[in-house]
């Protein structure tokens, strides 16, 4: 488990994940090649591009709601992006993996959005940032609050990372990226991804470093 879930799951104790569930097309969708799809799409099979979209919306979602802190603006961004996406269609090249390519534009998209406004966080931001739904379990309200408190500390932690760092982190520790992968999306250099990630982690660990039991600290890098 990486740093960011330990963190986060340690700090939203009484949580399960969310698990969305897939529709009939978006399981479809899972089993078509990617490259299959877009030479469909190219030869004027457009109906193929949502296959796509279900494919990775809600991965693309979840990853862009880290980085935005806003539920609406992630929406906003996802649907811009797929746009753009199916516009340039015809540039890709192929070098890389789809979803790679798409983040890439995603967060060029998300980073303009980003330096127009400033990010706006809504009320359950805590659980979305947290990716986790709370739940009740007959906890009693001194340990609701505790909880409530224990999210809005990751959420303020975030919230205090530059929009470099919090990049790299949502895209190794919540996607699972790969650094090759990373520098491609963000169009930076490995050694400056790995960097970053570095100086990410740690400031991370150090605001929420009271949220975390002394028997899992030694996991922290």
């Amino acid at each position: 488990m990486g740093l960011f879930r330990i963190l986060v799951t340690t700090a939203t104790s009484s949580a399960v994940i969310r698990d969305l569930p897939l529709d009939p097309l978006t399981t479809c969708a899972s089993f078509v090649d990617d490259s299959q799809l877009i030479e469909q799409i190219l030869s004027g099979d457009t109906a193929s591009y949502a296959l796509l979209v279900r494919k990775y919306q809600d991965r693309l979602f979840n990853t862009l709601i880290h980085f935005l802190g806003s539920r609406e603006d992630a929406e906003d961004i996802v649907q811009e992006s797929f746009v753009q996406a199916y516009l340039k269609l015809a540039t890709f090249q192929g070098n890389s993996l789809f979803y790679t390519w798409l983040y890439r534009i995603a967060f060029n998209v998300a980073v303009s959005h980003r330096r127009r406004r400033k990010p706006v966080y809504s009320v359950d931001l805590g659980r979305e940032i947290a990716g986790c739904e709370p739940v009740d379990g007959g906890a009693g309200p001194e340990q609701r609050m505790q909880r409530h408190e224990n999210v809005e500390q990751v959420r303020a932690a975030l919230e205090t990372l530059s929009e470099e760092h919090r990049s790299v982190l949502v895209l190794r520790e919540l996607e699972g990226l790969e650094y090759d992968q990373i520098a491609e999306v963000l169009n930076t250099p490995i050694g400056t991804v790995r960097s970053r990630l570095h100086r990410a982690r740690a400031q991370l660990r150090d605001h929420l470093h009271n949220l975390i039991p002394e028997d899992q600290r030694e996991m922290l890098p």
